[in-house]
């Protein structure tokens, strides 16, 4: 292929994204519509629009009658283009879904998993998981445009690798061809908070937005930088490892997962709840949580010291505050960083936004520089707990999104 040929390709591919990213974040749309917004002539977004219909990427929705003149028609995504299955690699457990190409759930399952033991037991029950999702999506007689796989840990997304899960204890794990070669789907493999960084951006509460920081906040606590409208890696792709960014420096804190001593996520994850709440126990204060594990046969957890919190329970509500005080020390530095339109917290901690919400703005109303600090909206994701499961559905969807000659339907 010449070079003018070569650009000439390169620049349809270009255009066919542009088209289809701006379907999906602002249907339904018209084709004079899109022509307006991009700036390319009638012609060249109605040949693009019927390649992508032929993709079976987009479909014709109904007609807009508003207005003068002929009525137009009206163009949507395809949530039935084909499914995507995701995974999510928790610390204690493994998560799967299938959804269709809108991240619409259309199966799931979750397990309890124990990392500590064989590495290749994990990984084979997260297989067997993911081979029924995708009986279901050859049951729906759909295309699985991929699958997605959400970790915890740094991750070198070219080859598909774990690089270091700090809360996992595994070292360079190479998931994209494990995976791959297993289920003979194309395989994304990323850091759990830059995937929930990409739901969030598709399917959530940024869709319109180009700064944002999303933390997901669980066992450990990692972020999702959005700058300038694209996900920022750094220099190795490594970028968003806030929870091991030091806020303490007495050599007496507690040691991190990582390593060190001070870490950020130290204060604000859910062992450190787990431990404000013991302590408090130890001391033989008043709560109904020793009555609420004894009735439900059940160890103490996050959901039961949200349902305590619920009830009232004095300590489980002072609790969760002073985490959400520790959680907005780290927030209070990465809005006078980074300057974000909005930083959003999700993971299994976000389940108990509505108590950590008001400590985390109140400490970053103490802590941030006013002029940046005000201009910073602070929000809970619409996925809570699941935010990385969506995160790993959203980075298959990125891709057909960017490459949709690549998923023509043959």
């Amino acid at each position: 292929m010449s070079k003018a040929s070569h650009d000439q390709v390169y620049l349809r591919e270009l255009n066919l994204s542009l088209v289809l990213r701006l379907i999906h974040t602002q249907s339904p749309l018209s084709r004079a519509q899109i022509a307006i917004t991009t700036g390319l002539n009638k012609s060249t977004v109605s040949s693009l629009v019927d390649e992508l219909l032929g993709f079976n990427l987009i479909h014709e929705t109904g007609v807009n009658s508003m207005g003068t003149g002929r009525p137009a028609t009206l163009l949507e995504i395809n949530p039935q283009a084909g499914c995507i299955i995701g995974v999510e690699l928790g610390v204690d457990f493994v998560s799967v879904a299938v959804t269709d190409f809108l991240g619409n759930i259309l199966w799931r399952r979750k397990e309890d998993a124990d990392p500590s033991e064989d590495q290749e037991k994990m990984i084979n029950q997260t297989l067997t998981i993911v081979r029924d999702g995708m009986t279901i999506g050859k049951n729906r007689n759909s295309r699985i445009f991929g699958l997605g796989l959400a970790i915890p840990g740094t991750v070198d997304i070219e080859h598909g690798v774990l690089i270091f899960a700090p809360n996992l204890h595994w070292r360079n794990v190479q998931f994209g061809r494990i995976y791959s070669k297993k289920t003979r789907l194309k395989v994304f493999v990323e850091n759990d908070a830059n995937a929930a960084a990409v739901a969030e951006h598709l399917f959530g509460t940024a869709r319109r937005c180009r700064d944002f920081l999303f933390v997901f906040a669980g066992v450990g606590i990692g972020g999702g930088l959005f700058l300038n409208g694209k996900l920022y890696r750094g220099k190795n792709g490594y970028a968003g490892e806030i929870g091991h960014s030091p806020i303490m420096a007495e050599p007496a804190q507690t040691v991190c997962h990582c390593g060190n001593r001070g870490c950020w996520e130290t204060y604000a994850n859910q062992y450190s709840i787990l431990q404000r709440v013991l302590a408090r126990l130890e001391v033989k204060r008043t709560s109904i949580i020793p009555k609420l594990t004894a009735e439900q046969n059940s160890p103490l957890t996050i959901p039961l010291i949200k349902q305590a919190a619920d009830l009232g329970d004095v300590e489980a509500i002072d609790s969760l505050v002073e985490a959400g005080h520790a959680m907005g020390q780290g927030f209070a530095g990465l809005i006078n960083v980074f300057n974000p339109d909005k930083i959003i917290l999700g993971g299994p901690l976000s389940i108990t936004g509505k108590y950590l919400l008001p400590a985390i703005k109140e400490t970053i109303a103490r802590h941030a520089l006013p002029e940046i600090e005000q201009q910073a909206e602070v929000l809970l994701s619409p996925f809570e707990a699941d935010a990385s499961l969506i995160g790993a559905i959203a980075i298959v969807a990125d891709d057909v999104l960017s490459n949709p000659t690549h998923y023509e339907r043959r």
